[in-house]
Formats: structure tokens, sequence, C-alpha cells
């Protein structure tokens, strides 16, 4: 069974120098300045594996991290894409929507109920309509109807997709807190709100947010509800009526993605351009090169090795803005700001190592990276807005947007073959 991981909300929300958080994780060792070689993004196992200057081309979704795509005063290391949806099989009523947050680590595209303006279509559940509680990392939660949309991604479009439509008053009832525990029940407010972000549109390694198990399941907690009026009760869902990863979708160039981000320094910069390819070995701008399969298990995960510890949930996750692990006593917790349970603190910048593995073991690759102080390098650098050296405290590991930075990483869709690759799911880097 699967469902959507995505987004440690708790942890993303920091927006500026006020903000920071603490935990403590991983393993090292202070001493002179980290080699280039220890920046998030780039491995020492794998130095061949840049980034390219933002690509062209139909199969390409521009993406900025913290960029002119995001809403202004966006939390730090946001990637977000631009979408454009249409009422199915409609040429003209369409709009299309910036400030969509690009997540590997879930399936579907998800857009508040206010911003959109045309009719959808609502996908029917037995005699109801069909709803859906999405819950996120931080324990957070996104209800709404799951409706069909034509989706535009690049220039290419995949037709009659079920999506979810954010929307807390849809369904409504006073139970609703029960339904879906840490739903946003706040309004939404031009275009912004507590997540900050218009929408999220997930591109990760599978085809559906849930798949077979909710074909003939009910998850725990339940995930999609059939409801008449007011009365929602959790129901099991065809494939076919399911929220979908829309690139999975697309006529052509519907196998996987790539997401390409370039290199940032130790202190950060304001803002990054990069690109989200379409397909992988499908057209000459998405051949991959100097790149390895990693298996990814069911839940979409593969396995770090870490302090001596091994983490078989492991992901890779641009929907998360820092990198995050179990907490070791040489990165303290960030002390005396509002996330201060979070983020790290170390006095000086600690070079850390760690080995990622394919869910089935093989391929291993040791890969470096850099935690700094998360408010140093906040209250130092007040106009950058991407940095690829912090992290903080999570339960396992979570490669989150640092580790796109500086490389190509190909996300392999469940089931879709590459001439390069071989079948997915996967991550490739």
């Amino acid at each position: 069974m699967r469902l959507c991981k995505a987004l440690l909300l708790l942890l993303v929300i920091g927006t500026g120098a006020g903000c920071s958080g603490g935990g403590g994780g991983g393993g090292g060792s202070n001493g002179s300045p980290p080699t280039p070689a220890c920046i998030a993004g780039v491995s020492t196992s794998n130095t061949s594996n840049t980034s390219p200057t933002p690509a062209s081309g139909d199969n390409v979704v521009r993406v900025t991290v913290n960029g002119d795509l995001c809403s202004a005063g966006s939390y730090l290391n946001k990637p977000c894409v631009q979408v454009t949806v249409c009422t199915p099989g409609s040429t003209l009523n369409c709009q299309t929507i910036s400030d969509i947050l690009l997540d590997t680590g879930s399936y579907g595209l998800r857009i508040f109920k206010q911003l959109l303006t045309m009719p959808l279509n609502q996908v029917v559940s037995g005699s109801g309509s069909l709803g859906e509680c999405v819950t996120f990392g931080d324990n957070s939660s996104t209800w709404g109807p799951v409706q069909r949309a034509d989706i535009m991604l690049g220039n290419e479009r995949a037709n009659n997709v079920p999506i979810q439509v954010i929307d807390a008053t849809t369904f409504f009832a006073s139970n609703l807190s029960a339904v879906c525990p840490g739903a946003d029940l706040s309004p939404y407010n031009d275009g912004a709100r507590s997540p900050g972000y218009s929408g999220i549109l997930g591109v990760g390694s599978f085809i559906q947010d849930c798949g077979s198990f909710c074909t003939t399941s009910i998850p725990t907690p339940p995930l999609y509800y059939t409801c008449s009026g007011s009365n929602c009760t959790p129901t099991t869902v065809p494939l076919a009526n399911q929220v979908q990863n829309p690139v999975a979708l697309l006529p052509n160039d519907n196998n996987g993605v790539v997401v390409q981000l370039p290199a940032v320094g130790p202190d950060g910069q304001p803002s990054a351009d990069g690109s989200l390819l379409l397909g992988i070995g499908t057209q000459a701008n998405n051949i991959p090169v100097s790149v390895a399969p990693y298996p990814v298990d069911s839940g979409g995960n593969i396995i770090t090795v870490f302090n001596n510890a091994q983490y078989t949930d492991s992901f890779l996750d641009t929907g998360s803005n820092g990198l995050f692990f179990p907490p070791i006593p040489s990165l303290p917790a960030c002390q005396g700001q509002s996330q201060g349970n979070y983020w790290f603190c170390p006095s000086s910048p600690v070079c850390l190592s760690a080995l990622t593995e394919g869910a089935t073991g093989m391929p291993t690759s040791q890969d470096t990276f850099q935690i700094g102080n998360f408010f140093n390098l906040l209250t130092s650098n007040p106009s950058n807005r991407v940095f690829p050296d912090i992290g903080g405290n999570y339960v396992t590991f979570d490669w989150g947007l640092p580790f796109f930075l500086g490389r190509s990483v190909y996300i392999g869709i469940e089931g879709k073959a590459s001439p390069y690759l071989g079948t997915g799911p996967y991550f490739a880097y």
C-alpha cells in the first residue's frame, strides 16, 4: 500500500530569520571549512551528474526555486511550477496557475478550489460523490472532492485526470475534524494560506496515490470517502477514479520525469531556475547520463544507512525544504526561535556522509552533504531563499530539496519502461 507522504509541512513553513528550529541529526565532525564535494546535492560518487542550464522543448516544465513562479514571501527552498487546468475536452475553458509546489514525494495534482474558475466533472463513487483526505508528514491534511480535469504540462496534455480540489467546505459537516483530522479550515486568502502554495503537483514514481490496495481495502486512516450531502463514509475506489500522477497519462513522455536544478553555494542565493523534463530517454533532452537506477519499494522508499543505522523508509522529496533525519549529538537544535525543535544549528558547518541503496539493497552510493547553522545562514544572508545546507529533525531520512541541487534526478514511473534505466518504479541519480 502507498499513500501520499509528501511535504513535511511543519518543517517547511519557516520563512525568515525569525523562524528557525532545531533537532539533531547526522554524524561527522567539525573542523576546517568543508570541500565543495561536501555541499548538499554534490555526491562524491556521482560528480559527473550535474544539471545543465534550464532546458527547452515541448516536454519541459519550468521550475523556479523561490523565483517568479512562487508567491511573494514563500518559505525557503520552495520549488514552484506552473500548470494549465482545463474543463475536460475544452480548449477555451482553461486557466494557468502558478505557485504550484513540485513534489516528488506524492502523486497527483491538488489545487485549492478558490483558484479554479472553470467547472470540473465530479467523480462519483457508488451513489455519492468521491472525496479524499490526504495526510502529510506533519499530520496536517487536505480535504476536498475528487474531480476530473485536463492538465497541460509544458506543451503536453493529459486528459480527464482525477485531481483533488482542496476545499474544506465541500461536503462540509460539523464532524469534518473527525473525518479528516488536521484539515485546514481557515479561509483561503488571495492565493495564500498557511502552507504557502496554490497547489501541489505530485510527480512521484507511482500512477495513483493509493493503488490496488484501495480498490479492495480501506487504509487506516481512510483516504477516500463517498459523500451524499454532508454525510461521508470511507470507501474503496477503482484505480481509474483515484487521484493520478498526470505525467503517467500524457500521450508521450509518460514513463517518468527528470528534475534538473542548478548547484547553489553554501551561503545560498535568492532564487534558482531549473527544469522538470517529461519522459526518460524519450527525447534528446532527457537521455540519462552517468546515473544508476535505485528501485523503490511499494511506498516509494529507498534505503539510507547513516550513523550506523539503516532507514528502509527513506525517500527523495522536493516537497521537503531541507535534509531531515534523526538527531545525533553533533548537530544541536537551534535555540530561542519559533521553530526551535526542528532545525539544526551547529557552531560551524558539519560535513556528513550517508550510504543510499535501492530498496533491494542495490545499487549503492556514498553521498556527502553539509549541514550549516540554520539561523546564522538566514541572518547573514537575509535576501537569500535557496540553501543547500539546511536540515532538521525527522524520524527517518528525508532527502529533501537540497539533495536535488546540482544534479539531474530521474524518477521512473511504475510499470513504464525506459530504454536506458529499465522499468519503474525507481529513482536514478
